[in-house]
């Protein structure tokens, strides 16, 4: 609120009062104690709930559940402050059928027991008051009435109760506003001119204090007057409206007031709080802090306001803080504040008598004689350990009477008797504005009984001092219709404002008309303007930036290709068909470009292609990369095969990569003509989301024809994907297949973020993630397939030879990435022959190697027989060099066959020099050794880190050179590895020895 409640806190000292009491008293509850909680509901519902839960639970922790703590038992709910506030509270405390007594909760919907089964209370339905507010109007004679209600339940339901009486009299209703809870200047300013331009003088206003209070400025603001207010109980008696400045327009108000009572002790137990005597008590310094306009010391509790926006929404205009310090000396006898009036205890009454409610009913169940309950077996509840619906038994049966004999006493609707003071408001000869008492309304058995007292002792704030009269002229404005409701004179009519969309110029049109589709209403609802249209457009700044972005990829894409163009016959270019490499950028360049299609005002021809051109472009560049994957998983097969095997080995030509580029474009052509053909994209302006606007955009048709069209493209993704995971592993310098993986996986990721991201966004931000999705999807494509080539290309031209790249060659370049192409050639058809290479003599005396076609840094001799046995040297044979690719390994022994165990014992010196097929590397390969007639066999295998594995070699000793480093291996029986190897002073070896035995 704007200020400290000083109304609410005498509600709370006003129960804190009457439990004393109970527990001072003997007749009633003896021995037993009576405790209490107090939480502040802020008049709004969230801490309403939030005080609800934590009451419930026991540890000041809003989870639902019933009790989270030992002690003593709870009782009941005394409250909240507002029918709005009760409903949320008894929603929650009903699922338990724990009882809740309100006493200033009147709202009609509360008597519901099915809705709320555990809720009384000891304020009357408001029912009763709109009754008795429709027999007033019918008193006077008023056919012409106004009404204003809050914007929440007490208000809706007790206006609408009260209209539906007074239309079966006949009496018309001018207008009916609505006052926000929250506020709103304009919604104010709106109501305040809706009074001002009516012509009826009787209004009826159905709202709290606090939720009025806001429009009583405004209308003091405007200077409006000549009306005269009927009130409900909310706001008849209170403070916060009944100001002396205000009796210019609210003099003579008449309204109706609850059962009001002096209760005994209370002023003095009012004036008997101090902050010392609660020092732990927040909302005792807080008021005294505001009481006294000063600030307690040491404390921490906020002067006058919580400093947040107040409940009706305006920001307070007082200081948090205030300069002067509290004393403790102060006296409340001093000041003067709703807080300390008693004159007009009525809801303070309430209170009272709620909490006399709760504890006669705990009276009577603690007096209950075993044998004679209530309950099954004719048995009693325990005081100390009871169920809450066995309180409300008692609770829906209590009755007392109190101070001053007025009988309480619950029905079955949790209601109490209905009694109302007619209340005048009249200004005293202090200036102050009194509540003079004028008649009484009474529910009675036979139905109601109203009775002004004399109506010559009413105050009418008229010129005359008269009963104002009140007729059915008002007019409808522009932005309105007339209405005509049935059951009522056809002189009377209310205003309806037009609905969204649709209009009225003129004042009492019987209808309001639409507008053209194009068009919507104004906020007076009295024109029709353009809607406004919404794309993603050229000029704006999202548009701008996405076309830049894709025209700067595409310019990337042409420096890619043009790198590719003057390099093109080098090793990196060629690896795995340089035509498909220019293929995947040209379909890269597509892609990037397809954003331009989706910026700019969607056309039926731009609706048309944007999809299709998209899906053929990445039509084009999966297929071309599947037809690199399958190549390199083919070739990552026949690198696992041995000689003999890969006679039957299947291999992928350039000519099969391209047709499977051509099969697969075809299909998606066919896919993309049927679309087109049967039902193709077109412009549409979505108007479901927003009435004032228009989505410009593309209907996509047919989503049946969409997914199929993208679903190729997907299938096509995930070969690629797999085939490429697959062959990641190939064992060369230059193995396309791990960036190619990276890239798809780059796609994927892309393409399944869109779809969530794309299906929750609406009008041209659907555009703007598309683009996004495009543009990063070619990005990753492109970074991670041409990123590592032109990296080579143009930072590492010395390893673009094709010896490095396929993988028979090696480089100690240890400052380039590891890097991803191709391990097969365009060029590379020839058979190669593996070589093999003889030694003279002793490890330190030069190794010399066969070659058939490719060169080998050893020095070289002629083949003596290419295809056969040849004579290389005389028993003992030295070590033996094998050489591919540019490589020499040095194996000892006199002989060797390549791929398999010689079938018979080759001649002394002898060897089988061609292999049937060019190796994919040498150390993949296995060789079968026999060494010096000996007959001592051993598997050798050299992997891609260039050491060996021996399998079923005899124990000993080698020693093996890497990298010009020489290193020694004790080798045990069955050892089928080398560990921890002792590094010895390099011999001065000669020749090709990348990996010498010596």
């Amino acid at each position: 609120h704007k200020k400290f409640n000083f109304r609410g806190f005498r509600w709370a000292r006003a129960m804190i009062h009457a439990i004393q009491e109970v527990n001072n008293r003997l007749d009633i509850l003896p021995n037993i104690t009576l405790g209490y909680h107090i939480y502040d509901t802020c008049f709004t519902t969230s801490k309403t709930v939030e005080g609800t839960l934590a009451y419930l639970t026991g540890q000041n922790e809003t989870m639902p559940n019933f009790r989270c703590s030992a002690g003593a038992p709870l009782v009941a709910v005394i409250g909240a402050g507002g029918s709005t506030l009760t409903i949320a509270s008894s929603r929650i405390v009903g699922l338990y059928y724990f009882p809740e007594v309100g006493y200033a909760s009147s709202c009609s919907v509360l008597s519901d027991k099915y809705q709320f089964p555990s809720f009384l209370r000891t304020i009357p339905n408001d029912n009763h008051q709109s009754l008795a507010m429709a027999e007033l109007v019918r008193h006077f004679g008023w056919v012409w009435i106004g009404t204003i209600a809050a914007d929440d339940d007490y208000g809706k339901y007790g206006i609408k109760y009260f209209k539906q009486n007074v239309e079966k009299s006949g009496i018309c209703i001018a207008f009916s506003e609505t006052i926000p809870k929250i506020f709103s200047r304009e919604k104010i300013l709106a109501v305040v001119e809706a009074i001002k331009e009516s012509t009826a003088n009787i209004i009826v206003v159905y709202s709290s204090d606090i939720d009025l209070s806001p429009l009583m400025e405004e209308i003091a603001n405007s200077n409006i007057t000549g009306k005269t207010w009927i009130a409900s109980e909310a706001w008849v008696t209170s403070a916060l409206i009944a100001k002396p400045e205000y009796f210019s327009f609210l003099g003579g108000t008449i309204g109706f007031g609850v059962r009001r009572g002096d209760i005994p002790g209370l002023k003095d137990f009012l004036l008997d709080v101090h902050p010392d005597n609660a020092a732990s008590d927040d909302l005792t310094i807080e008021f005294w802090q505001t009481a006294f306009n000063c600030t307690w010391p040491n404390s921490t509790v906020p002067y006058n306001t919580d400093f947040r926006i107040n409940v009706t929404g305006r920001e307070s205009g007082v200081h948090p803080v205030s300069d002067q310090l509290c004393t403790g000396k102060e006296k409340l006898e001093d000041i003067k504040n709703t807080y300390l009036d008693v004159s007009e205890l009525r809801i303070t009454y309430n209170v009272y008598k709620a909490v006399f409610t709760v504890a006669h009913a705990l009276n009577n169940l603690d007096t209950c004689v075993e044998g004679n309950g209530p309950f099954p077996k004719n048995s009693c509840a325990i005081i100390y350990d009871f169920e809450p619906w066995q309180l409300m038994y008692y609770l829906k049966n209590v009755k007392f009477t109190t101070f001053d004999n007025e009988l309480v006493k619950i029905d079955d609707n949790g209601d109490v008797y209905a009694s109302y003071d007619i209340i005048n408001w009249q200004l005293n000869e202090t200036g102050e504005i009194s509540f003079v008492k004028i008649g009484i309304y009474n529910d009675t058995k036979d139905g109601h009984e109203m009775k002004i007292y004399n109506n010559d002792s009413i105050f009418w704030n008229t010129p005359t001092l008269k009963p104002p009269r009140s007729v059915c002229t008002e007019n409808c404005q522009p932005g309105a219709r007339k209405g005509i409701r049935h059951g009522v004179p056809a002189c009377c009519f209310v205003c309806i404002p037009c609905a969204d969309g649709e209009i009225s110029n003129k004042t009492d049109a019987r209808e309001c008309f639409p507008c053209p589709d194009d068009y919507c209403s104004n906020t007076l609802k009295n024109e029709c303007v353009l809607k406004e249209v919404e794309f993603l457009a050229y000029d704006e700044a999202l548009g701008t930036t996405l076309v830049a972005v894709s025209l700067f990829g595409a310019c990337i894409v042409l420096s890619v290709t043009i790198v590719y163009r003057i390099h093109r016959d080098t090793a990196v270019v060629k690896a795995n068909d340089r035509g498909l490499s220019f293929l995947i950028q040209l379909s890269l360049v597509i892609t990037l470009l397809t954003s331009f299609l989706f910026v700019g005002k969607p056309k039926e021809w731009s609706c048309q292609i944007r999809q299709v051109t998209l899906a053929l472009g990445f039509s084009l560049c999966l297929s071309c990369i599947l037809g690199k994957t399958i190549a390199l998983l083919l070739t990552y097969r026949g690198s696992k095969l041995n000689a003999a095997e890969k006679h039957d080995h299947i291999s992928m030509q350039s000519f099969h990569q391209k047709l499977l580029v051509l099969i697969s474009m075809i299909i998606e052509v066919c896919i993309c003509t049927a679309y087109l053909t049967c039902i193709p994209p077109y412009v549409y302006k979505n108007m479901e989301f927003q009435n004032v606007k228009i989505i410009l955009e593309c209907n996509e048709g047919s989503i049946e024809f969409l997914c199929t069209m993208f679903g190729f493209d997907v299938f096509l993704a995930v070969l690629c994907f797999i085939t490429a995971f697959i062959a990641r592993k190939l064992p060369d310098n230059f193995n396309e297949a791990k960036f190619i993986t990276f890239g798809m996986l780059v796609f994927f990721i892309v393409w399944i973020s869109f779809v969530p991201a794309y299906l929750s966004t609406r009008g041209k931000f659907k555009v703007v993630v598309e683009i996004f999705a495009i543009l990063a999807s070619s990005f990753g494509l492109l970074g991670c397939i041409f990123l590592p080539k032109r990296y080579i290309i143009l930072l590492k031209p010395e390893r673009n030879t094709e010896e490095i790249i396929s993988g028979k060659a090696t480089t100690n370049d240890n400052s380039a990435p590891s890097t991803s192409a191709s391990c097969t050639s365009e060029v590379t058809n020839s058979t190669l022959s593996s070589m093999v290479a003889l030694t003279s003599g002793g490890s330190q005396e030069a190794v010399t190697c066969l070659s058939s076609s490719m060169h080998c840094p050893c020095p070289q001799v002629p083949l003596l027989q290419h295809s056969g046995w040849g004579r290389c040297a005389e028993p003992p044979g030295p070590p033996l060099c094998l050489g591919a690719g540019g490589t020499c390994e040095l194996l000892p022994g006199s002989h060797a066959e390549l791929g398999r165990e010689p079938a018979s014992p080759a001649p002394t010196g002898l060897l089988k020099a061609q292999s049937p097929e060019p190796p994919a590397s040498l150390f993949d390969q296995v060789f079968q050794l026999h060494r010096f007639g000996l007959h001592r066999f051993g598997t050798i295998k050299i992997d891609i880190k260039f050491w060996l594995h021996f399998k079923n070699i005899p124990k000993g000793q080698i020693n093996l050179c890497k990298h010009s480093e020489l290193y020694q291996f004790n080798l045990e029986t069955n050892k089928t590895h080398l560990d921890s190897p002792t590094k010895v002073p390099s011999l001065p070896l000669a020749g090709c020895g990348l990996l010498p035995f010596l």
